[in-house]
């Protein structure tokens, strides 16, 4: 009850200086007319995490953030602001103010290539054809860094594909969105207190 005696007496809480930092990071694209689009899947989640915790999003550089901690553990969300395209430039400057190395970054992004829903986590690996992940890759240098890939499926007819991604979700996804969001925020929180490898081995194609 430490933290609760320091809170009513005014004593600075020494322990949240070294406190450990994740930066979650949310792809999508900044708009009204992308809020509701399946490519917006990262900002949602961030979304749900911060409407859970109580949080509102506050305009920064590069994009917009929200920060929260949890067991020791400070999690700050972010949501570039730079469009898909340019998501590095918002992950490499906010991993250099707030010193978070690459392996407590973790990016929530669409997946094409994986049945709506399913979820897989990892800690490397190619941008597979997706521009926010490749600018990613570009502006860190590597591609060694924690990746939550969160699945759209791939329904849409030969030269659709930019339609059905900025396109909006459907009735039955839109009625399993939000027990995916509850997973999701799981997953993050997981990710932080249990690290990488026990998220994947608790969370990956739920």
């Amino acid at each position: 009850m430490k933290w609760l005696t320091q809170l009513f007496s005014g004593e600075p809480k020494e322990q949240n200086t070294n406190m450990k930092k994740y930066l979650i990071v949310g792809l999508g694209n900044i708009g009204a007319e992308y809020v509701n689009t399946r490519h917006n899947i990262g900002f949602k989640v961030v979304d749900f995490v911060a409407q859970q915790q109580g949080l509102s999003f506050e305009t920064a550089k590069l994009g917009a953030i929200a920060e929260y901690s949890v067991k020791g553990r400070k999690l700050i969300l972010l949501k570039p602001n730079t469009y898909m395209n340019l998501s590095g430039k918002a992950v490499h400057y906010w991993m250099e103010k707030e010193n978070i190395p690459k392996e407590n970054v973790l990016v929530i992004t669409d997946d094409l290539n994986l049945p709506f829903g399913t979820i897989r986590i990892k800690g490397k690996g190619s941008d597979g054809g997706h521009n926010g992940l490749k600018n990613i890759q570009l502006l860190l240098n590597s591609t060694e860094y924690p990746r939550f890939r969160f699945g759209i499926s791939d329904q849409f007819k030969k030269g659709q594909q930019v339609d059905y991604v900025l396109g909006e979700w459907n009735d039955e996804e839109k009625a399993k969105l939000p027990e995916r969001y509850e997973v999701a925020k799981q997953i993050i929180e997981s990710f932080a207190l249990a690290g990488l490898n026990n998220t994947m081995n608790s969370f990956n194609g739920k």
